[in-house]
């Protein structure tokens, strides 16, 4: 029987501790917050967004190749059913959305149930969890790590494993230290990056904040004319400071990448048909309806509130008729709703993202085991991988099932 030392009590590390301790061995487990599953607590808008329903050929077609094929051994070893399965049993019932989102039944404290369920699962096999211990060292070199350091004292093990998560919201005990002290230590690492965040904008636009624009695309550019980057279909909503909601958030960690490398402009499109097609539509509309009112289309596609200042933006009065519309203020109207100008983003904060991109290089990790390569006693789990899935349950299933493999000594 091993002494294990896990470190991080969040969704890997519970798992990751559970697991070991169900399998004979003597888990210690050391959570810096004063309780544990601080972000799983918040997950999904704090309604705690524990997986995503489907096949584990789904769920791994979510993440890029590379990951996936890296979380394919943990995936299918202790998939999105096998969590669920042990969050049943503990009297945790669940429900999927008509996205595959899989929540706790909406109650009060349901996340909470969620944290209570994994905790209630660790005790039971015998784990001791201590809360409020903050590591601040790692002790050895290559191929063996001695201990870790906290709060001055030492304690030492047979196997450690690393479930700190990543960068992302600090205000959670998620600061990502632990990946410097790996880097030092010889582990390959990428960079933290944000990932999944809300997008600030050179030029907010503060007075709308909270319009939605909804079933159209964000869209990023390599500049005003440059080739177009990437995009995402869904719902994006303005915020004083920039934009928010389901797309912008998928688009966040390459919009940063982009600013960094020194072109990105952002539009999104309320009519995702080509601009051509809306164009011919549009001078229709002027043989068959030639007094209806420009504001009066606008409004058929972007919300009521912007139709002033983007009139105005485009130097048109509200009271114009389409019989009296220009050709040239016909394109401009027709790339308002095809291609609505959001702009250059403001670098986007790491503290804000659902998740950090970034972390310990998967090259480095034994897929099967999460034991780091070169290391015969030292494991990482969850976010401190350099893994990064979409909004909707995959990063949380990510770290559960490589959690288990972690645990799986």
């Amino acid at each position: 029987m091993a002494k294990v030392v896990v470190v991080g009590g969040g969704a890997a590390g519970l798992v990751a501790a559970w697991r070991a301790a169900s399998l004979g061995h003597g888990v210690t487990l050391l959570e810096a917050n004063g309780r544990l599953g601080v972000k799983l607590r918040i997950s999904g808008g704090g309604k705690c967004n524990i997986t995503h329903d489907g096949p584990p050929k789904l769920l791994l077609e979510a993440f890029s190749r590379p990951q996936a094929r890296f979380l394919k051994p943990a995936l299918l070893a202790f998939d999105n059913e096998a969590v669920l399965t042990l969050l049943h049993r503990e009297g945790v019932e669940t429900y999927a959305r008509d996205n595959g989102r899989v929540f706790p039944l909406d109650r009060p404290g349901s996340a909470t149930a969620v944290v209570a369920a994994f905790e209630t699962l660790a005790r039971g096999v015998g784990v001791d969890l201590r809360t409020g211990v903050r590591v601040t060292g790692l002790l050895g070199q290559a191929p063996h790590l001695g201990g870790l350091v906290l709060d001055g004292t030492r304690i030492s093990g047979d196997v450690f494993i690393l479930a700190t998560g990543g960068a992302s919201y600090p205000e959670t005990g998620t600061r990502g230290e632990v990946l410097g002290w790996l880097k030092s230590l010889g582990v390959p690492t990428r960079p933290w990056c944000p990932a999944l965040a809300p997008i600030p904008l050179l030029r907010p636009r503060p007075a709308w904040e909270g319009v939605s624009l909804r079933a159209g695309e964000l869209r990023l550019h390599a500049g005003v004319e440059g080739r177009r980057l990437t995009a995402f279909a869904g719902d994006l909503v303005f915020t004083k400071t920039g934009i928010s909601g389901p797309s912008a958030l998928e688009v966040s960690q390459a919009a940063e990448q982009a600013r960094r490398d020194g072109a990105a402009w952002l539009v999104y499109a309320a009519v995702m048909e080509p601009p051509e097609t809306v164009d011919a539509s549009l001078q229709g509309e002027q043989q068959t309806n030639p007094r209806l009112l420009v504001a009066t289309w606008l409004q058929r596609h972007l919300p009521e509130r912007l139709v002033e200042p983007l009139l105005q933006d485009i130097g048109l009065e509200r009271s114009l008729m389409l019989k009296d519309l220009p050709k040239a203020a016909r394109k401009a109207l027709v790339a308002l709703v095809t291609a609505l100008p959001l702009g250059e983003p403001h670098p986007v904060p790491l503290a804000r993202g659902e998740v950090a991109a970034g972390g310990v290089d998967l090259r480095a990790v034994d897929p099967k085991t999460m034991a780091l390569r070169g290391w015969d006693n030292l494991r990482v789990c969850g976010e401190l991988l350099d893994i990064d899935g979409p909004v909707g349950g995959y990063n949380l299933q990510a770290a559960f099932s490589t959690g288990y493999a972690a645990g799986s000594i």
